[in-house]
């Protein structure tokens, strides 16, 4: 099988390299080569595309700053028959890669997340909305955007990540392909055993009540269809603020 890793980035310099790192060598540990690594380049004012490219990934353009575009910006440059969406502040592991490689080839899956982690100190309220997104996304089947796998045809049938949303499309799109996938008798997995490692920066950047309130915001109709209710997820303390249309 062939993988398309998928990696949306906006102004990632300091950590795409060791993002797409962490790609290549978790394909190695478990013996995988037919993959490709995709970089969608979301209108960066910084080094990300340059070191993606020098890294060996394919770089795409998408200049409207929005995660699912530039998700499905990716996904059209891709070749593989699945895909892996990777976030640019996250780290896969091979423990993680080989339970995708095994829910792929017992063909009962059409996608997927995995239990999160994080790689700081949180504290107490940031471990509580951790472990209570990691009961839901269980019990619920969801994936967080940090990681979601699912193979090429059912991201096409669903029509990818819907663009009506600033944040929270991957919850969408793990309830679509889910009925997409039972349809087929297949199911959406959520990789439990072996987390997914993401960055603890954006509760390090905010705290953690700021980053509470900032998910209660999202209860609010309408909410999650503008950018500036997901601000926090589209500027970044003391980055170029410029190009953000």
């Amino acid at each position: 099988m062939f993988i398309s890793v998928l990696i949306p980035a906006y102004n990632e310099e300091e950590l795409i390299g060791k993002t797409i790192g962490s790609v290549r060598e978790s394909f190695a540990s478990v013996g995988q080569d037919s993959y490709e690594i995709i970089v969608c380049d979301n209108n960066s004012t910084d080094c990300t595309a340059k070191i993606a490219s020098e890294m060996g990934a394919k770089v795409v353009p998408e200049p409207h700053n929005q995660i699912a575009r530039s998700r499905n910006a990716a996904a059209r440059a891709a070749s593989g028959e699945w895909f892996i969406f990777l976030d640019a502040d996250t780290s896969l592991n091979a423990g993680v890669l080989k339970a995708v490689l095994d829910d792929l080839g017992s063909g009962k899956v059409c996608g997927g997340g995995a239990r999160m982690e994080f790689d700081g100190d949180i504290g107490k309220i940031g471990r509580f909305m951790c472990r209570l997104w990691n009961r839901l996304s269980k019990t619920f089947k969801l994936a967080a955007g940090a990681f979601i796998f699912c193979s090429a045809e059912g991201f096409r049938a669903v029509s990818g990540f819907s663009e009506s949303f600033y944040v929270s499309e991957e919850v969408w799109f793990s309830l679509k392909l889910g009925r997409w996938g039972r349809k087929r008798g297949k199911e959406f997995a959520v990789i439990w055993e072996t987390p997914v490692i993401t960055s603890a920066r954006k509760i390090e950047w905010y705290g953690p009540w700021r980053a509470l309130l900032q998910f209660l915001l999202f209860l609010v109709p309408g909410a999650i269809n503008t950018r500036l209710a997901a601000r926090h997820w589209y500027i970044r303390p003391g980055k170029e603020r410029k190009k953000t249309s």
